[in-house]
């Protein structure tokens, strides 16, 4: 794809006289974005190729010190201590940033390309991939690099960069103005883009289809906090509420091997994984064994939400010291035949059929409606225990209240605490814990060797990433400190 894909990063300072004016020609023989096809092929590059899945892991309340003979590396290191990451190599927040402000930049061409068009009209289902592409990453960038979506000060909390025409110059200033502001814009590419998308894709896993976009759009909205919207496409995510026959099938995987479990959770035929992310990183090789990481005892409780135990999880360890599930693995591609040198990918869900059901439960929480959201939360147990039994395993009213006595006595925040322990439980290694965090505005507490403690407070300013310090130059201010 790299024959079609403009050069250029978002905010990347160019020297030398007449830049200007070079980059007003392309710097190679491209050929020309003049057909639906070759849009398309485009679009293959519209999606963040860097992932933050490490960093969200280290900086939730999943980890702890488990030996000092882990991996030591600064994303898992100033991660747990909550320290701006330095690194800008893969799996940094610089990486990251970059990667989706790429994506953008492939969107946004995918759509200039589109717009000149004689025929625009035969472009209507790469417009939508380009569209809804567009939304996902500057959601994700407005998610790690701004405050999480409040009511009460989006429209005064910065947000990011809203990009939506390719750059052509060079020191082209950006504003970040308001997390209200790039939301409404976000909702605005993915309301208009939906309904263009036609499902037509070789692999499917690996584009915005029509139900991966109604998944974002959950996801969206349970950050705006707009519950009704979640419920509305959740259920058009899976109009026949067969979600147990759609999540990512655990209990099939019981005689698989470790190879056999990583090529399986990851397949694009694993009806759970909506969209997958093909990305640059160290992760399948590093979340195993990182010196912050989890202890047995630690991931038996993590995997034993609500006291119900997801058997169907197996566990594995490594010098029985670190303890994991299977759920990468590192696709290495040598720099040539010969080569000891190359670049590592490893693959992870971007939007899977257990966060849908999870976002509609939490929905019919917020909402009071119990009775609809215990049905969604036993429909994940009964796909997590081996021996399912309903009497045995299904929560109730009375399960959930029990098991929280000590914590509060609220039955919302009792459902809510239990919503988000099987979240965890589920989500286990893939970062996702960190935005539950961000949205419940929850405190963390982390301890080194020794057991000091450090907190993360649940308004600390440490949970917004600090932008990348080579954007200033495009005039964007850096998060407080």
């Amino acid at each position: 794809m790299k024959k079609y894909t403009i050069y250029f990063f978002l905010f990347m300072a160019i020297a030398g006289v007449g830049c200007n004016k070079y980059l007003d020609h392309a710097p190679d023989d491209r050929t020309k974005l003049n057909t639906p096809t070759k849009v398309a092929e485009l679009l293959v590059t519209a999606y963040p190729r860097g992932n933050a899945v490490l960093l969200s892991e280290s900086m939730s309340d999943i980890p702890a010190f488990v030996s000092a003979l882990g991996i030591d590396f600064p994303v898992n290191q100033n991660g747990y201590y909550w320290k701006d990451v330095e690194a800008v190599d893969q799996d940094s927040p610089t990486y990251y940033w970059n990667a989706c402000y790429t994506a953008i930049a492939t969107a946004n061409q995918a759509l200039d390309a589109i717009e000149k068009a004689s025929d625009p009209q035969q472009y209507a289902a790469q417009k939508g991939e380009a569209l809804v592409a567009r939304a996902y990453a500057h959601f994700m960038l407005v998610t790690f690099f701004s405050k999480c979506y409040d009511p009460a000060t989006a429209e005064t909390d910065p947000g990011i960069p809203y990009v939506t025409t390719p750059e052509s110059v060079v020191f082209k200033s950006y504003e970040r103005k308001t997390v209200a502001y790039t939301y409404q814009q976000i909702e605005k590419d993915l309301l208009e883009g939906i309904p263009l998308i036609q499902d037509k894709y070789t692999v499917p896993a690996y584009h915005f289809t029509r139900k991966a976009a109604y998944a974002f759009a959950c996801r969206y909205y349970l950050f705006k906090k707009n519950m009704d919207k979640v419920i509305e496409y959740a259920n058009l995510t899976f109009p026949a509420n067969n979600f147990a026959d759609n999540v990512r099938p655990w209990k099939s995987y019981a005689a698989y091997n470790v190879q056999e479990l990583e090529t399986a959770y990851m397949n694009a035929g694993n009806p759970g994984n909506l969209l997958i992310g093909e990305t640059v990183s160290r992760l399948a090789r590093n979340y195993k064994r990182p010196i912050y990481s989890i202890s047995q005892n630690r991931l038996r409780i993590i995997l034993a939400p609500v006291g119900v135990t997801f058997t169907a999880l197996p566990i594995y360890s490594n010098s029985s010291t670190y303890y994991y599930l299977i759920k990468f693995a590192e696709h290495f591609v040598r720099t040539s035949i010969n080569a000891s040198s190359g670049t590592g990918y490893t693959m992870v869900p971007l939007l899977t059929t257990e966060e849908v059901l999870l976002n509609r439960a939490e929905a019919y929480i917020v909402q009071g409606k119990y009775t609809e959201a215990l049905a969604d939360m036993n429909t994940m147990i009964s796909t997590r225990v081996t021996a399912y039994s309903p009497s045995a395993n299904d929560l109730t009213e009375a399960k959930i209240k029990s098991y929280y006595a000590n914590v509060t006595t609220d039955t919302k925040q009792a459902y809510i605490n239990a919503l988000l322990d099987i979240k965890k439980a589920e989500f286990v290694h893939e970062g996702m814990r960190w935005l539950d965090i961000l949205r419940h505005k929850l405190p963390v507490v982390h301890r080194d060797a020794a057991g000091n403690e450090f907190n993360l407070a649940a308004e600390d300013k440490r949970k917004v990433l600090q932008i990348p310090s080579q954007v200033t130059l495009s005039g964007v201010e850096q998060n407080p400190r």
